[in-house]
């Protein structure tokens, strides 16, 4: 992990005041940085030089809100190896600061049996509530979800609601949006902080709030309920059970944090290397041989078919070895056409922009676009063909980029659609597999038509 200067110097004065034991030259040092920032220099001493005792002491130094803003930014793997080496109870006093999200996240990173002794440290509420939040599924919107938000019930005034906003407000994630429930829990509205603080302080609640609230279900996938962020522009998404009881919300942070994390995971499918634990620069080497290995080894068994596809055409290689010149260039063509076909399609169908209904309408526009383009790259190649093997071989070359272009965009657009179908990921649909299965059908066209245009030459 880089660091600034600026962090680089504040982690060496914080080891003199480490060696000292000053902590009031700590509590200085680490006052002036941002909890993110804190996060960071804690990542230094763990990952960079094995220090975790460094880490807790300097977590300790802190105020209990501050270390458990702190502790969440930290990533899993730290959380694991800080939480190894602290008591019970300094541990629960930070995960009581901490956010009831991050705090359920935490404990499903734990071992059962430390989880039931930080359990049995907790408050009542604390406990029922970090149980409930990591019994959801991961990848829901329960497991994403946190159960601090503002909740007023229906029959209350304006005045009234603002008292209430005002008790809850120190523990709630987000204050922006307050959620109108009824007596058993159910989802009634929703009203801005802005409309009660304009609002008459005498009227009802009910006769000013949203009813028609933007929700999601606790087993919603949470790409879903990031894609329902970024449409409706939220500032978070309410969560319901089947009973429609609101259950929590899903703020706009995690929900970014949700679109990075597909994001990633379909470009990595995008080149045909399998999920990662985590970042690229800490995944252990075995990890990341693994996860590259297989695709790579099918890749050259598919790349078998180009070789044989060449083999079959010899007699027309030996009659006209100019060929063998463009023979990367028409199949490296034609593979970056489906290629970009392939990603476009993909990156459609992830962002909700096309679906399997739409697969006419872009098979008409890939065909247009790509014979486009074919053309524009023939016409491009073909004085070199001249030049290279005369007015026969200019034919061959042009008319083989034509179709060799075609064949990938349209093998590159059309490939998404069928794993979906297939019930796969379309992203599975990467670069290098499209090339790959264009190149040893590339191949093919570009021998087979040579073979007919030389015979009729």
């Amino acid at each position: 992990m880089a660091m600034t200067d600026s962090l680089q110097s504040d982690k060496s004065l914080l080891e003199a005041a480490l060696a000292q034991n000053d902590r009031a030259g700590i509590e200085g040092l680490l006052g002036k940085r941002r909890s993110a920032d804190v996060a960071e220099l804690l990542e230094e001493f763990v990952e960079e030089d094995d220090d975790e005792a460094a880490a807790i002491a300097l977590l300790e130094s802190l105020s209990p809100e501050r270390s458990g803003n702190v502790f969440s930014y930290l990533r899993d793997e730290t959380q694991q190896r800080l939480a190894v080496g602290m008591a019970d109870q300094p541990l629960v006093t930070l995960l009581e600061e901490m956010g009831s999200d991050e705090r359920a996240d935490f404990f499903n990173l734990v071992s059962e049996d430390r989880r039931e002794d930080l359990l049995r440290r907790m408050a009542r509420h604390e406990r029922e509530e970090v149980l409930l939040l990591a019994s959801y599924e991961k990848g829901s919107a329960g497991a994403l979800m946190t159960a601090d938000y503002v909740a007023i019930p229906v029959g209350l005034s304006v005045s009234q609601a603002m008292m209430r906003v005002r008790q809850t407000a120190p523990d709630a994630e987000t204050v922006y949006q307050v959620y109108i429930i009824d007596g058993v829990g159910r989802l009634k509205g929703t009203l801005s902080l802005r409309q009660l603080i304009v609002a008459r302080p005498g009227a009802a609640v009910a006769e000013l709030m949203i009813q028609n609230v933007i929700h999601t279900r606790v087993d919603a996938e949470q790409e879903d309920v990031a894609k329902l962020v970024a449409r409706y522009d939220l500032l978070a998404v309410p969560v319901v059970d089947d009973a429609e009881r609101l259950v929590g919300i899903v703020t706009h942070d995690d929900a970014l944090d949700v679109v990075e994390a597909e994001a990633t995971e379909d470009i990595h499918k995008g080149m045909s290397i399998g999920q990662l634990e985590t970042g690229v620069s800490r995944v252990p080497l075995w990890s990341l041989y693994r996860k590259r290995i297989v695709w790579l080894v099918l890749l050259v068994f598919g790349n078998l078919f180009s070789g044989a596809g060449i083999a079959f055409f010899e007699d027309t290689i030996a009659a006209q070895v100019a060929l063998v010149f463009f023979l990367p260039l028409l199949i490296g063509s034609g593979g970056n056409a489906g290629a970009q076909a392939a990603t476009l399609t993909v990156r459609g169908m992830a962002t909700g922009d096309v679906g399997v209904r739409d697969w006419g309408k872009l098979m008409g526009r890939e065909l247009l676009v790509a014979g486009a383009l074919g053309l524009t790259m023939a016409l491009a190649v073909a004085p070199i063909g001249l030049a290279r093997g005369g007015d026969t071989v200019a034919i061959v070359v042009a008319v083989s980029m034509i179709t060799i272009v075609l064949f990938g965009s349209l093998l590159g657009m059309c490939l998404p659609f069928l794993l979906d179908r297939l019930g796969w990921d379309p992203a599975t649909a990467s670069a290098p597999l499209v090339t790959t299965v264009i190149d040893a059908c590339g191949v093919v066209i570009y021998f087979g038509i040579a073979r007919h245009l030389l015979a009729l030459g």
